[in-house]
């Protein structure tokens, strides 16, 4: 079977790159399908993740960003040029690769897709919640283009939810919704957290979506109870960037802050629990990445990845979204009760396996063959 995933970059360490790379290179090693990437504004930049030696990776060489340096009429002659000649190239990658399944990771490129795939299926498959997608429509800009948006997703062959409650969303846009959670990669040695270090891990981005005000009001909160303990936050570029670090800089207290690392599982066996403080989540890749290395994980109750994952007393605590004080006090009594903390950790490796590769995967295979009929 041939495989062609659309999207924007695998530049960055992030969730989406992260899982596109492991699809492609289990999709490859294990049912040896002939995978293709394509993507638009890759650049100079290496792929973040590893590749499969049999996996192809074809960037276009559009850099849309490179519009913005343009204002007024300038940016939108160059805007169009840019479309247009990313239209022609993918146009000509679909005609010479002949794919049978084209899966598109970011919905802005879905028109360009249907234009040009004949009658190849297309999935879209959503990194990002319904309720929270890349646009809003606080104008009328924003407006047309959710119009647009929709009107194109509605004429894929289906859209991949990552949960229950984010596919009740999707239905009202197009009826061909399946529910499939991210293939997660977890711990992969035999060796695990102890739950024994005053150390508390946090892993995303400085961006408005994770919810980073809200986790440093947390810390303030905990840090006054318990000033042995430190954060350690391994936060990649968001759109809050500079605003937070320099924030986070001045509050100082206990907080560490980290480059982003390829080495993220040492990191979670160095510490006793992970906090997730985002306002959204479509899934929440680090919850069972860190439940895998055996730590409990406390998160809010948002929209919708973790209640998806974390059975709240079990292997962590749901907390009612935005609700600071319920959240420092529970991480405040894992703090106080190792045994507990221990106790949850275990609890919580048997569950991440829930999202192995070996469970999620063969749900993408059957998928494709039935979009192949």
């Amino acid at each position: 079977m041939k495989i062609l995933y659309v999207t924007d970059a695998l530049a960055n360490w992030g969730g989406t790159e992260r899982i596109i790379v492991d699809k492609a290179n289990y999709l490859a090693g294990h049912y040896g399908y002939d995978v293709h990437i394509v993507t638009a504004n890759q650049g100079e930049h290496p792929v973040a993740y590893s590749l499969h030696p049999s996996v192809i990776h074809q960037d276009f060489g559009i850099r849309f960003h490179l519009q913005y340096k343009f204002g007024g009429i300038k940016r939108f002659i160059k805007s169009r040029q840019m479309n247009r000649l990313y239209e022609e190239r993918l146009g000509a990658y679909i005609h010479s690769f002949q794919p049978d399944i084209i899966t598109s990771v970011y919905e802005n490129y879905n028109r360009y897709i249907l234009k040009k795939k004949g009658n190849i299926p297309l999935v879209y498959e959503s990194h990002m919640s319904c309720r929270c997608r890349q646009f809003s429509t606080n104008g009328f800009v924003d407006h047309l283009r959710d119009i647009l948006y929709k009107k194109w997703l509605k004429k894929v062959s289906a859209i991949i939810a990552l949960t229950d409650g984010d596919a009740v969303e999707w239905k009202k846009i197009n009826s061909h919704v399946c529910v499939i959670p991210d293939m997660v990669s977890l711990n992969p040695t035999p060796t695990y957290s102890d739950c024994e270090t005053k150390s508390v891990i946090f892993v995303g981005r400085f961006s408005t979506q994770k919810g980073i005000p809200d986790l440093l009001k947390i810390w303030k909160l905990v840090y006054l109870r318990h000033p042995d303990w430190q954060l350690h936050m391994y936060a990649g570029y968001g759109d809050e960037d500079e605003k937070l670090k320099s924030y986070i800089e001045e509050m100082g207290k206990g907080i560490v802050l980290h480059e982003p690392t390829s080495d993220i599982f040492s990191k979670y066996k160095e510490s006793s629990m992970l906090l997730l403080t985002s306002k959204f989540e479509p899934f929440g890749l680090v919850i069972p990445e860190a439940m895998s290395c055996g730590l409990p994980v406390v998160a809010f109750d948002c929209p919708y990845g973790p209640a998806d994952i974390i059975t709240d007393g079990e292997d962590g605590f749901l907390i009612k979204n935005r609700d600071v004080h319920a959240f420092a006090d529970k991480v405040c009594l894992l703090m106080e009760d190792a045994s507990l903390r221990k106790a949850m950790g275990q609890r919580a490796v048997v569950s991440s396996h829930r999202f192995s590769a070996d469970k999620i995967m063969p749900r993408w295979k059957l998928l494709f063959e039935k979009l192949m009929g």
